[in-house]
């Protein structure tokens, strides 16, 4: 078994425990909220190969995104009680776009699917209200295409497609200050490895408690490093997000 196949096998062993892991809870009833959210995200992609030598990068910030947008879905899960709970997240975006430079025209073609799964732990009991650490999964399907026209013709134009999947085991903390009988405020910091070359994840975030649920806000922070087919990329996607949790 090659270095690949073990953390991505080791890290599947994790989310199935995650998966598994509310049934070692006691049968009492857990509070779930589901949150679909939005998250105006800019994106950077920087690549790099050297046979053939190609490097080239594409940034795009998220008010230039909305007219080169193929498609965009947030949605965030969790459920829990008082020490123990579990949360799930997906994210999609597709983007495409052209620019010209002064000595080359890029084309990058972007797609990106990301999920976590985690199983969380709250040492003082307060879940969502003081310190909750997690463990669990990050998995990443990312399709990256660029393409390289030189406005000089005589000089070569490069393609270069980049396509696959990665599973990691994640690890973190957050930490939340309740403030007021309303507002909480919350700090996130975690970390991944296994198939990518190492992600980092930071985000904070502020609930507004409604009778049927809280209105989410804040600003998240996250970058990728994989390789694949030679190539190796830095993905970076940051920017505020905004949505609501329906609390049952």
């Amino acid at each position: 078994m090659n270095q690949r196949s073990a953390s991505s096998t080791a890290a599947l062993i994790l989310l199935l425990t995650c998966l598994a892991a509310p049934g070692v809870v006691q049968a009492e009833a857990w509070s779930w909220a589901v949150e679909p959210y939005a998250w105006a995200s800019s994106i950077r992609a920087d690549l790099r190969t050297e046979v053939p030598p190609i490097e080239g990068s594409s940034e795009l910030r998220f008010r230039d995104i909305l007219d080169k947008l193929d498609g965009s879905l947030q949605l965030h899960v969790e459920g829990g009680l008082q020490r123990h709970g579990l949360f799930l997240d997906f994210s999609y975006l597709g983007i495409s776009d052209r620019v010209s430079r002064n000595f080359a025209d890029y084309e990058a073609d972007l797609d990106t699917r990301l999920f976590e799964a985690a199983w969380v732990w709250s040492p003082s009991g307060r879940r969502l209200e003081a310190l909750d650490l997690f463990a669990g999964v990050r998995y990443l399907d990312a399709d990256i295409s660029l393409r390289i026209d030189p406005v000089n013709p005589e000089l070569v134009g490069r393609t270069l497609d980049v396509g696959d999947s990665y599973l990691d085991a994640m690890l973190g903390a957050r930490y939340t200050w309740p403030l007021g009988p309303k507002w909480r405020v919350t700090a996130r910091g975690d970390g991944s490895f296994g198939d990518t070359e190492g992600a980092w994840n930071a985000s904070l975030g502020a609930r507004y408690h409604t009778s049927n649920g809280a209105w989410v806000f804040g600003y998240r922070h996250l970058r990728i490093e994989i390789e694949s087919g030679g190539a190796d990329v830095d993905l970076t996607m940051s920017g505020p997000f905004a949505g609501y949790a329906f609390v049952f």
